[in-house]
């Protein structure tokens, strides 16, 4: 009868002890939940994401720099004229650091040189080539920068780039070593950066890829990585991040003068292209980032200047997309005159270039026949002799 007695105490004793253990957790669970401050009423509208951001209108950055000219306050620090990827690159890099920017360009964003590249972010797979066999000690240093620039480039915007493999055709058995010894050095100065290490593709497996691709004579091929990207919508992102970093840029605006205080720029007299009204902007800097125009600009300095800038056409042409594989370039790095030439996939198409032939300056360049003609003439030296390559399938260039 004890023992029992005693069990059932402490049994009840145990049950205690664990509702007052469960009670004591609970309060504190709740104590803890409930010390911090208080939400406001408003929390659960501050938990959406913030409205998408809206850049000033064309009208705002208008009224902005025709303020910088009215004597007050608002100076800009830098003038960048032209909106292609140089001076969009300036602006990002000089706004990002808390000067005041402002962007001019006479034409649109992107609308020369900018938006008409190959489309490659590439370390320079030629300019290695001739670092090489020309012992240039440079062009191995500009090599060396431009892969890992292309790392940072394509980590920085994957949504406008992307890594691309090319195909290098060979013909020779003797280029086999040749080759594979250079892109074997491509990714060894890329190093730690590099994309994917180059390797050899059989001659079966390169006309599996590439099936227009002439058979005679065909040893295999060797292939590389380099990096594609969207050049005008790259460029667009860099003016729009210029502008989130408070820069003040507007399109269809000229330079049409430059000003100068005690022999120094201070500013200069712009139009607006869209409805000829002119004034004054005033900035402590100026920067020439108009491409084959420089010197234009640099006549507005100085009446006396001498042209420093030789211009030169480099033409590409479009082609329907059944001309090259929809995943992979091809490269030809030693064409009829030495030059080399491209065969890249591009939003469901072919553009094959470039050349590289002198010319005068346009504001509207236009393709020369002759030149649209050869790059014809370099396709057809790598396609199959059924393949019929004709003027009509150019889609533009």
């Amino acid at each position: 009868m004890p023992v029992l007695r005693l069990r059932t105490l402490l049994s009840r004793r145990t049950l205690a002890y664990a509702s007052a253990a469960a009670a004591t957790s609970a309060a504190g669970g709740y104590y803890y939940l409930n010390s911090g401050p208080s939400y406001p009423v408003s929390t659960a509208e501050s938990r959406r994401p913030p409205p998408p951001w809206t850049p000033p209108s064309r009208k705002t950055m208008l009224d902005s720099l025709k303020a910088s000219g009215s004597g007050g306050e608002e100076e800009f620090d830098l003038l960048v004229v032209g909106g292609g990827a140089t001076g969009a690159g300036v602006a990002v890099d000089a706004a990002s650091r808390g000067l005041k920017v402002a962007l001019v360009e006479r034409d649109d964003f992107s609308a020369g040189t900018s938006s008409k590249s190959t489309k490659l972010v590439h370390g320079g797979v030629r300019y290695l080539q001739k670092a090489v066999l020309e012992l240039d000690y440079e062009q191995y240093k500009l090599v060396k920068e431009a892969l890992h620039e292309r790392r940072i480039f394509l980590q920085t915007a994957p949504y406008l780039s992307h890594m691309l493999p090319i195909m290098l055709p060979i013909y020779k058995y003797w280029q086999v070593p040749y080759y594979w010894v250079g892109c074997k050095m491509y990714d060894v100065l890329a190093g730690k950066e590099n994309m994917e290490t180059s390797y050899v593709m059989s001659k079966g497996k390169a006309l599996e890829t590439f099936p227009m691709l002439k058979q005679d004579g065909l040893v295999g091929a060797i292939v590389y990585y380099d990096g594609q990207h969207n050049d005008s919508r790259m460029n667009m992102a860099l003016i729009m991040t210029a502008v989130k970093h408070g820069a003040t840029v507007a399109n269809h605006v000229e330079v049409t003068s430059l000003q100068k205080e005690a022999g120094k720029l201070n500013g200069a007299v712009i139009r607006d292209n869209l409805t000829g009204v002119e004034w004054t902007v005033r900035a402590k800097g100026i920067i020439n980032a108009t491409g084959p125009f420089s010197d234009a600009l640099l006549s507005l300095d100085n009446p006396e200047h001498k042209p420093i800038v030789q211009p030169a056409a480099g033409v590409h042409i479009t082609l329907p997309n059944y001309y090259a594989p929809r995943t992979m370039g091809l490269i030809d790095p030693a064409t009829s005159d030495g030059r080399v030439i491209f065969f890249l996939p591009w939003q469901g198409n072919t553009i094959a270039g470039t050349t590289d032939s002198p010319c005068d300056i346009e504001a509207e360049p236009v393709p020369r026949e002759e030149d649209i003609s050869w790059v014809l003439d370099e396709v057809r030296h790598y396609l199959a002799p059924d393949i019929k390559v004709r003027r009509g399938d150019v889609l533009s260039a």
